[in-house]
């Protein structure tokens, strides 16, 4: 029996291995990522060249196609020389019907997320978070991408000044003890939120402040909403935010904070001693000779 446990192991670490990676669901059917090297994806990839040749960039990265539309990626180089890490980004939305050009975000270090869906019954959405510059103080932004069938072009959901949901801010004021929690939960009918927690703790100056708020979609009109979270219902989000109960993979931080800490377990208190009493140095130490 003994000789047989070598020929699990490789069998158990695969089993452990598939089921702790992420699961990620499937873009809808009218969604498809272009393939830059298939023939019959050739006809898009010249048409948005074309589309964007009076606007700035070096490379196009993504081109994703639903219907009548193209949301794409390109990346723009600073100098020939430049190392790739440095590049920035746009995001566009490409009528392929007119060649109308809609530029829809701008910043640095893009990263794709999960498709989630931000209402009952309505199509997924692909979701990236990213910084708005590099080497500073920079700040990371949440957004999701959808097709406007009224338009017929693609958008970006919660834009205010360009940016979308400031989830992470690296500049704190001087004198004030800031912490910060966000995530992205769904709920039992899969719909998914965007919550953040600002906590302003400003010492002996001033009562601390909290900021709580839910980004959601209105289920009637489509439009994003941003809704002020207080009272009771404020309470009770800030412990479901901390437990990060049905957190998207990725999409959650600050759950580690001590704000967080204290809220789900109590405040931390130090523990007594329990080391044993030291050796008084007037009596001779075990072993050593007795003084006459």
């Amino acid at each position: 029996m003994r000789g047989l446990l070598p020929l699990r192991l490789p069998g158990l670490a695969v089993l452990l291995f598939f089921f702790a990676l992420p699961v990620f669901a499937q873009a809808p059917d009218s969604f498809y990522w272009v393939d830059f090297h298939s023939p019959k994806d050739q006809s898009v990839v010249v048409w948005v060249t074309r589309a964007l040749a009076v606007e700035s960039w070096t490379a196009i990265r993504e081109i994703g196609v639903e219907y009548d539309a193209a949301l794409v990626v390109t990346t723009l180089r600073a100098t020939p020389q430049s190392l790739p890490g440095a590049d920035t980004f746009n995001v566009w939305s490409v009528s392929l019907t007119n060649h109308l050009v809609t530029p829809l975000l701008h910043g640095v270090d893009l990263r794709w997320l999960d498709w989630l869906r931000f209402t009952r019954g309505a199509p997924l959405e692909p979701t990236v978070l990213y910084e708005n510059c590099r080497n500073c103080s920079a700040n990371t932004y949440f957004t999701a991408f959808y097709y406007d069938s009224t338009v017929h072009r693609w958008a970006a959901r919660w834009i205010d000044g360009g940016e979308g949901v400031p989830v992470w801010n690296s500049t704190h004021p001087a004198g004030v003890d800031w912490t910060q929690v966000y995530a992205v939960m769904t709920g039992d009918n899969g719909v998914a939120q965007l919550v953040t927690w600002n906590h302003f703790d400003f010492g002996r100056q001033r009562p601390a402040q909290d900021t709580l708020y839910r980004y959601t979609v209105d289920p009637f009109s489509g439009l994003a909403q941003t809704v002020a979270v207080s009272g009771r219902p404020a309470d009770a989000m800030k412990t479901r935010l901390c437990s990060a109960q049905n957190a998207v993979t990725g999409l959650a931080r600050g759950q580690d904070s001590e704000l967080c800490q204290e809220l789900l377990h109590g405040p931390w208190r130090r523990r007594p001693a329990t080391r044993p009493p030291a050796v008084s140095h007037s009596q001779p130490a075990p072993g050593s000779p007795a003084k006459h």
